[in-house]
C-alpha cells in the first residue's frame, strides 16, 4: 500500500512538472518582427486542426503583408471582412510609427481592439474566439472582439415553470444572462466581477451582485473561494457548486442555483452574489437559506393570501413526499392500534394474500418509481411523459391484480410521487431522505422514525452557507423576519419594501 502511494506521489510530481514546463515554455515563446516566423509560431501552438483559420493578404498602397488568425465557427466572419479585410486592404497606408496605432485608429471599425505583446494572452484570445491581426514589422498583434456563434434564444425555463410573472429564463450565454439582470435592475450600484477557471476550459466566471447592498466580507468570501479552485476543467455551474460549497458531504443544498432572472434579480436585492457561469443557464446564488427552497417568485406576484396557501402547500407535499411511506410501515408493522379499527380491518383485508411485508412492499414500489422517475427524464420528451404515467398505472395495477402489493400501499406511493414534484429544489435531499426514514421505520417504528427526524433537524441547524446559519429566519428571535416564513405577508409590510409602506401610508391618510 506505501509502494502504491509513493508511485502515486511520483507520478502526480512527474505531471505536475510537465504541465509547468509546458506552461513555461509557451510563456517562453515571443513574437517577432518577422511575420513568418509568427505564422509558424502560432501553428506550432496552435497545431494542424481544421478549425484554425490563418488569413494572409497584403497592406493597400505599401504593400505590407499581414495576417488574421482566428477559429471557425467562432467569428462573425461578415464582421471581418466589412470592418477589418476592406479597410486594411483597400483604404490602408502602410504605418509608418514603430506601434500598430494608426491601424487601429484609423482603418480598423471594431469597437473592442487591444494591443498586446504578450504571446500567451495572445493564445487565449484566440482560443476564446476573437481574431488576431499580425503585420510584417512588428512584434505586437492587435485583438479584436468579433465573436459570434450559435446561441438558444431566451424562452421559458422548463425547471421552473409560472403561471404569473416573466416568461424569461436564463441562456447559455453569460453576456445575455448578464444583459437580462441589467434589465431588471437599472441601478449603477449593480456591479460585476469577471475571472476565469478551468487550466483547460478557460471558463468565464461572473459574480453578480448590489454594492452598497451587499456584505463587503460576503463578496470577499465568494472571490476567495473561486480564486482557490484549481481544475482542469469548469463544465457547468454544478462543478462551481461543488468546489466552494460549505459542507460537501450534506444531503441539502447550501447553494441555490435558478434558471429565472426575476428570482435571482429579487435575492440581489436581498443582498445576496449571484455566480454566472458560461455555457448553463443555471445561475448559482449564495447564502442560501433552507427556507428558500419553499419560496416562488409568483408568491409574490399574487395575493398574499393565496401566496400563504400555496406556500403551505409546499410545506405539507415535503413533508408527505419524505414521510407517507416510512409512517404507513411503522403503523402497520409496529404500531397497530393508532389506526382505527374500520381502516385496520380494510387494510388487512387487501393485505391477506400480498406476500410480502409492508416495508419490502414500500422499498420495491419507491424503486419502481425511481426508475420511472428517470425514464422520463432521460428518454425524449414525447417519450417520457408516455412512460410516466402508463407505465405507473399498468405496473400498480398490474401489482395489485397479481396480488404481491396492498391497494393501499399504491395510494401512499402515489401520494408520494406527486408531492415529490412539489418542491424541485428539494428532490434529490427528498429521494434520499425518503430511504433512510423508510429504514429506520422499518426496523423501529415510530421510535426509529422520531430518532432519524431529530438528527435531520440537529444537522440542519449545524449548516451554515457563506456565513448565514442555514436555518435563518427560524432560528432568529426577530419575528418580523417570519413575514416571509409562515406567511407571504403584504409587500408593504416587508421590511425591506420602504416604499411600499410610505405609499401604504400616504394612501390611508388620502
Amino acid at each position: 500500500m506505501l509502494r502504491f502511494l509513493s508511485k502515486l506521489r511520483n507520478l502526480s510530481f512527474l505531471l505536475k512538472e510537465r504541465n509547468n514546463y509546458q506552461n513555461s515554455s509557451t510563456k517562453a515563446q515571443q513574437l517577432t518582427a518577422d511575420l513568418n516566423k509568427n505564422i509558424k509560431l502560432f501553428r506550432q501552438v496552435l497545431g494542424e486542426s481544421s478549425d484554425v483559420i490563418i488569413r494572409q493578404f497584403k497592406l493597400a498602397r505599401g504593400g505590407t503583408s499581414a495576417a488574421l488568425i482566428f477559429l471557425d465557427g467562432l467569428v462573425d466572419k461578415k464582421r471581418i471582412d466589412e470592418h477589418v479585410l476592406h479597410p486594411l486592404m483597400v483604404q490602408s497606408h502602410t504605418p509608418l510609427s514603430g506601434t500598430l496605432k494608426k491601424l487601429k485608429d484609423s482603418f480598423i471599425f471594431i469597437d473592442d481592439i487591444s494591443e498586446l505583446k504578450d504571446f500567451g494572452e495572445i493564445v487565449s484570445a484566440v482560443l476564446e474566439g476573437k481574431v488576431v491581426l499580425l503585420v510584417d514589422g512588428f512584434a505586437s498583434t492587435l485583438v479584436m472582439d468579433v465573436r459570434d456563434w450559435e446561441r438558444r434564444t431566451v424562452d421559458e425555463p422548463d425547471t421552473e415553470g409560472a403561471v404569473r410573472g416573466p416568461r424569461e429564463g436564463f441562456t447559455e450565454n453569460i453576456r445575455t444572462n448578464i444583459a437580462l439582470l441589467r434589465r431588471i435592475i437599472r441601478d449603477p450600484d449593480l456591479t460585476f466581477y469577471n475571472l476565469r477557471l478551468g487550466e483547460k476550459t478557460k471558463k468565464d466566471i461572473t459574480i453578480a451582485y448590489i454594492k452598497g447592498v451587499a456584505k463587503d466580507s460576503l463578496i470577499e468570501e465568494v472571490k476567495y473561494r473561486l480564486n482557490k479552485i484549481k481544475t482542469d476543467a469548469i463544465l457547468e455551474s454544478g462543478y462551481v457548486e461543488q468546489l466552494i460549497d460549505d459542507h460537501p458531504f450534506s444531503p441539502f443544498p447550501t447553494i441555490a442555483n435558478s434558471e429565472k432572472p426575476d428570482k435571482v434579480a429579487a435575492k440581489l436585492l436581498e443582498g445576496r452574489a449571484a455566480i454566472l457561469v458560461d455555457g448553463t443557464p443555471f445561475v448559482l446564488t449564495v447564502p442560501m437559506v433552507f427556507i428558500e427552497s419553499f419560496q416562488h417568485p409568483e408568491d409574490y406576484y399574487v395575493h398574499p393570501y393565496f401566496g400563504t396557501f400555496m406556500r403551505w402547500i409546499r410545506y405539507i407535499s415535503f413533508i408527505l413526499s419524505i414521510l407517507s411511506p416510512a409512517f404507513f410501515v411503522a403503523l402497520s408493522t409496529f404500531d397497530h392500534e393508532l389506526i382505527p379499527t374500520p381502516l385496520l380491518i380494510s387494510i388487512a383485508a387487501a393485505r391477506e394474500e400480498t406476500p410480502f411485508p409492508v416495508f419490502l412492499e414500500a422499498l420495491l414500489m419507491i424503486i419502481v418509481f425511481e426508475i420511472l422517475r428517470e425514464a422520463s427524464i432521460r428518454m425524449p420528451q414525447s417519450l417520457g411523459q408516455a412512460v410516466n404515467i402508463v407505465g405507473a398505472l399498468v405496473i400498480g395495477q398490474a401489482a395489485v391484480s397479481a396480488g404481491l402489493i396492498g391497494p393501499a400501499m399504491v395510494i401512499v406511493i402515489s401520494l408520494t410521487a406527486v408531492a415529490t414534484f412539489i418542491v424541485p429544489p428539494l428532490i434529490d435531499v427528498g429521494t434520499i431522505l425518503r430511504f433512510v426514514l423508510l429504514f429506520g421505520a422499518g426496523m423501529l417504528g415510530l421510535f426509529g422514525l422520531t430518532i432519524i427526524l431529530l438528527e435531520v433537524l440537529i444537522h440542519l441547524a449545524s449548516l451554515k452557507s457563506f456565513g448565514v446559519p442555514y436555518l435563518s429566519p427560524l432560528a432568529s428571535p426577530d419575528t418580523a423576519k417570519l413575514k416571509d416564513v409562515i406567511i407571504r405577508a403584504p409587500l408593504w409590510s416587508m421590511p425591506h419594501t420602504d416604499t411600499f409602506r410610505q405609499n401604504r401610508r400616504r394612501g390611508n391618510k388620502q
